[in-house]
């Protein structure tokens, strides 16, 4: 089996030609691209060409026909308009990132109602040759417009795993984008695998699908899910607000973790609204026996108040910022 998305080449694109006028130029348009030796296919109205050659094409178009009726597509997306494809050429440096893995991992602290470390969130962090930064949302932007998302899921994954192995004696969450991911047996057997070969426990993997309020399929987000417990790991939903509140799709989800998002969360102590929406998460975690865990706590206020009415987790800034080292439970 084969996926665009699951290597980094170079892009194909295919290029659909409509309008009276442009349909003329087809021929015009062929011999151009064959005075230029580019490697092309054609069939009727359309054409397929590599990344290192569209630009070309785009231009021709541009110069000497009507481009507001040229579309183009990679792999097996919707139809974009030509004057979108600056925007995937331009981020053509994310395959870089992803082919030389240029990633770290921070790890953010997970404590308990005592404030002990219970786990580390694994984070990963983007820098590019030279050293610089790369902030996590221009990241994820280059990859979704070049297609590019399922492979920078699995370079962080896989990234995320080798460094849970340095804190084998708690708990590590690491990320996955579940929309990222269209056959778990396939693109996850590299992740199982190399836990295996580093004699991981797999309870101590907690996989956390990310922007849980935006899963549209939840079949498929359950086929995930129950591949990762059929291999002995656990999995947390994230930001669970009201969005995400009926309990037949919490019951039948079956989470081992569900963390209620941070906007419910700070402030929370002097906020009838958002105690409201707490007391109501944490009755759903308790009816489906899904530990309840509070992100963003960045006062003691909220962290107080939310222990008292039985919250079992915390993380955010109070605790400790996500850092290159894991936290001594002295220095949380």
């Amino acid at each position: 089996m084969d996926c665009n998305n699951c290597t980094v080449g170079e892009l194909k694109f295919e290029i659909k030609v409509e309008g009276e006028f442009n349909l003329s130029m087809l021929q015009d348009v062929a011999a151009h691209l064959n005075r230029k030796e580019l490697k092309i296919e054609q069939k009727g109205n359309k054409f397929i060409l590599m990344e290192s050659e569209v630009r070309d094409f785009a231009d021709f178009c541009k110069d000497h026909m009507n481009p507001l009726e040229v579309f183009f597509k990679i792999a097996n997306e919707d139809w974009k308009p030509l004057d979108e494809l600056d925007n995937i050429l331009d981020v053509q440096w994310i395959d870089e990132v992803i082919k030389k893995e240029l990633l770290i991992c921070y790890y953010q602290p997970i404590v308990d109602t005592q404030e002990d470390v219970f786990a580390y969130e694994i984070l990963s962090r983007f820098q590019n040759e030279d050293g610089s930064i790369i902030y996590p949302n221009e990241i994820f932007s280059a990859a979704r417009s070049r297609g590019r998302l399922y492979a920078l899921d699995r370079v962080c994954r896989m990234t995320a795993v080798r460094y849970a192995a340095a804190i084998k004696d708690k708990k590590a969450f690491i990320n996955f984008i579940p929309t990222s991911i269209y056959s778990p047996e396939f693109c996850l057997q590299s992740t199982t695998a190399l836990a295996n070969e580093l004699d991981l426990d797999p309870t101590q993997l907690v996989f956390e699908v990310v922007e849980t309020e935006k899963v549209e399929d939840l079949d498929h987000l359950k086929r995930i899910l129950t591949y990762y417990k059929e291999k002995g790991f656990q999995y947390a939903l994230d930001d669970v607000g009201e969005g995400y509140s009926t309990i037949e799709m919490l019951a039948d989800l079956k989470p081992k973790y569900m963390k209620l998002d941070m906007q419910y969360v700070q402030g929370v102590a002097q906020d009838d609204s958002k105690q409201k929406i707490a007391r109501k998460f944490l009755e759903k975690a308790f009816e489906i026996d899904s530990i309840p865990l509070a992100e963003g706590v960045e006062e003691r206020e909220d962290f107080e108040w939310l222990k008292e009415v039985g919250y079992q987790l915390f993380q955010g800034y109070y605790f400790g910022k996500p850092g290159p080292e894991p936290l001594a439970i002295d220095q949380v």
